[in-house]
């Protein structure tokens, strides 16, 4: 009996790179390269990827705009070049340079990050109406992403976890957003430091959820459709003086030891039987002073907004401690001294006139004479 024959195989779909917002071929050197060095370029989010060529799926490098300082336009020393393709690219951590295929590709790489970073379409740089429409659909689509996503500044910790990280990790960053007060009514809390006169100033912010938005509770409240889009007010409303805090390790584990002997030292665990009282919340302060600061601005009073610290975890106020120096009891009043009887003694008798120090020397002569004048008369008697 003929066996059944095997019907073919069904050929695997091939596997296609992600779908990017832009991408093209793009020259790139980092700080320790030598030479330029061309890859294909997709930017997805927050995010450059960098393949071999357009035909790779797996990328050999990317680069996180997360950390997005600036963009600028290079033109290398001694380049032959048009100067028109180069432009640099600023993060917080290190510094890349491009070389686009033309002007028009280096703009419009420009204004594809700045669209993703900013959530705007730029309006300074030099492109066609055309781009600018590739760029709105991209500014739409970054917002549905991002409305999804929760931001990576976002901690799980409370107030005072919060400014422990800021204060000790300045480079990683100066904003940061966690759970506001016990965290079930789906609001946030913004915390930032930024130095100010060379003196360091916190700030909490309270955001609170009203339906599908989130309103800052600023002089102007201001509502935002995301967490991310919360984010990027304090960001832009400061000129980029607030960076969001972004720490590589486990914050978990680094809000254990310290990073280094000069910094604070970390929560002493506090026992169910000694804890201390939670100290009361400071009164609330009026609307005008719950504002972010524009870099540059003196600070102003530090506005709590009633942000209530969860009892799960008590406050450990750094206190000066100053020693108790018990009251000395009062002195009981000195009772004059008797004056000892007998001419014996010297110092017993009161100088006459209060010249002391020629009674005194006038006494000691005659006392020295007596005895020496006894000491003769008793050598006689032994003899």
């Amino acid at each position: 009996m003929a066996s059944a024959p095997i019907p073919p195989r069904a050929p695997k779909p091939k596997a296609t790179q992600p779908s990017h917002y832009h991408e093209s071929f793009l020259e790139k050197k980092g700080p320790y390269d030598r030479n330029y060095r061309k890859f294909w370029a997709g930017l997805q989010g927050l995010t450059i990827y960098f393949y071999n060529s357009n035909r790779d799926i797996q990328p050999l490098e990317k680069l996180d705009l997360r950390t997005f300082v600036k963009l600028t336009d290079d033109v290398p020393r001694g380049s032959m070049w048009d100067p028109g393709i180069y432009f640099s690219l600023v993060l917080r951590d290190q510094d890349i340079r491009f070389k686009a295929e033309s002007l028009e590709s280096r703009e419009m790489w420009k204004g594809f990050i700045l669209t993703v970073v900013e959530l705007c379409v730029p309006s300074n740089l030099t492109l066609l109406p055309g781009h600018l429409y590739m760029m709105a659909e991209t500014l739409a689509k970054e917002e549905a992403r991002r409305a999804l996503e929760v931001p990576s500044c976002f901690l799980k910790v409370n107030r005072v976890d919060a400014q422990l990280l800021l204060e000790r990790y300045p480079e990683c960053g100066n904003l940061l957003l966690r759970p506001s007060g016990a965290g079930t009514d789906g609001g946030v809390s913004v915390t930032t430091r930024q130095v100010f006169n060379g003196k360091p100033v916190v700030r909490h912010y309270k955001v609170k959820r009203e339906g599908s938005q989130y309103v800052i509770d600023v002089e102007d409240p201001f509502s935002c459709a995301s967490l991310d889009a919360v984010v990027n007010y304090f960001v832009s409303h400061t000129k980029r003086a607030l960076v969001p805090f972004l720490l590589d390790d486990d914050y978990e584990k680094v809000l254990g030891p310290a990073a280094s002997a000069d910094g604070p030292k970390p929560l002493p665990p506090v026992s169910n039987q000694d804890k201390p009282p939670l100290p009361p919340l400071p009164p609330p302060l009026s609307q005008e002073e719950n504002y972010v600061i524009p870099i540059g601005d003196a600070p102003t009073v530090d506005y709590e907004n009633q942000d209530v610290i969860p009892p799960s975890r008590p406050i450990v106020l750094k206190t000066k401690r100053v020693a108790k120096v018990p009251a000395k009891p009062p002195k009981p009043p000195i009772a004059p001294r008797p004056e000892p009887k007998g001419n014996g003694s010297v110092l017993t008798r009161k100088p006459p006139d209060g010249k002391s120090q020629d009674f005194l020397t006038t006494r000691m002569g005659n006392v020295t004479a007596e005895l020496e004048e006894k000491l003769l008369r008793r050598r006689a008697l032994e003899q």
